[in-house]
């Protein structure tokens, strides 16, 4: 049996510029999240993050449940511990098997202020709130839910020599944004419904790019972290490129060129071969219904997109643009897949851009 990822959240810096949402920290209160896992195992281990804190991170007590069952996670055999700056833990393992598609509910106590929390921002799940230490409670009724995962950045599941596992890395296509919160309808969630055999864990951050930090840090600095050393992987799915083209407008910075962005995609192709994995390279996904789209930015997103289609750089392609763009207007995501805003999908969208993907491309 080896230890292999079951599930993945990418975080980011609370104290960077740029917030798609609001940061927060903690103080004497409870936080009860929720961990979807697209794979299971005989025995479990939880992976806490302090990556990004500015103080030691104090948990007195911490929980977990799957069903009916329950109990304390421990860290080298005690329930209180600290996690240092820039650092992180991996709980004791838990000797009860999880099957996939189980929900893992972590409970955690924080007694102390926290300072900002590292976190994922958007992650179409909410976190559960309360003031005092609640992690035996198997309800919170008065608690507040704020979108977002705190200072947990994985669960390890003991598993089969040979299980094999893939990232979803990218932005808020994987991400979810768009999708019905708490429901599991992102495209990483349909995409690992369509598996008869491994799964795919997702590090999408939403807002994140290729070639410039921003929302966390860009995809050339992430990916050794992020992906590279995700235990079990094999393959590798990419989704950037929006965010490269559209962020500048708003922060009033120069359009990368399409040259750029192709130096970017091969780039990670080629660390992702010399890691001994196969890459799938997705379309960048349709912006032209967004305010902050720009036809210069479009003709960037064409230019890339003929590229994406005919290279041999990448293993395989997905061609989410055209999966879910309007045949009226290509630019366009079609209407019934946008969630609203003209560059997020809804759960309709999300199911199309996860079937695009050929599982032939895909052998886990």
């Amino acid at each position: 049996m080896i230890w292999t990822a079951a599930f993945r959240t990418a975080v980011i810096d609370p104290y960077d510029q740029l917030q798609l949402s609001e940061p927060r920290g903690f103080a004497d209160q409870t936080v009860r999240q929720v961990l979807h896992l697209p794979g299971g195992g005989e025995a479990f281990r939880v992976r806490l993050t302090n990556r990004y804190g500015r103080t030691p991170l104090t948990i007195a007590a911490a929980t977990y449940a799957v069903g009916r069952r329950q109990g304390a996670l421990t860290f080298d055999g005690t329930g209180q511990f600290v996690v240092p700056v820039g650092e992180e833990l991996v709980s004791d393992p838990v000797d009860l098997p999880v099957g996939a598609g189980a929900d893992l509910v972590v409970r955690l106590y924080l007694p102390k202020r926290t300072g900002l929390a590292t976190y994922s921002h958007r992650p179409a799940e909410v976190a559960r709130i309360v003031d005092g230490d609640h992690v035996a409670s198997p309800t919170l009724p008065r608690a507040a839910q704020v979108e977002g995962r705190f200072y947990i950045s994985g669960v390890d599941v003991l598993a089969a020599p040979g299980t094999a596992i893939a990232v979803a890395f990218g932005d808020s296509w994987f991400e979810g944004v768009g999708t019905t919160t708490s429901a599991n309808r992102r495209s990483v969630d349909y995409l690992n419904r369509r598996l008869e055999r491994g799964w795919v864990v997702d590090q999408g951050i939403a807002g994140n790019r290729l070639l410039r930090d921003g929302v966390g840090e860009h995809a050339l600095t992430r990916f050794d972290r992020d992906v590279l050393s995700v235990p079990g992987l094999t393959h590798v799915l990419l989704h950037f490129g929006i965010n490269d083209l559209v962020l500048p407008r708003m922060l009033g910075e120069p359009l990368p060129t399409a040259a750029a962005l192709v130096q970017g995609f091969t780039e990670l192709a080629d660390r992702a071969h010399d890691a001994g994995l196969k890459i799938l390279g997705g379309t960048i996904g349709a912006f032209g219904g967004a305010p902050i789209s720009t036809p210069e930015g479009l003709a960037v997103r064409r230019q890339v997109n003929d590229w994406i289609r005919t290279t041999d750089v990448f293993d395989g392609v997905f061609d989410v643009a055209r999966a879910v763009a309007d045949p009226q207007a290509p630019d366009h995501i079609h209407p019934a897949l946008d969630s609203g805003d003209g560059m997020h999908l809804n759960d309709r969208g999300a199911k199309a851009m996860a079937d695009a993907v050929d599982l032939a491309d895909l052998a886990l």
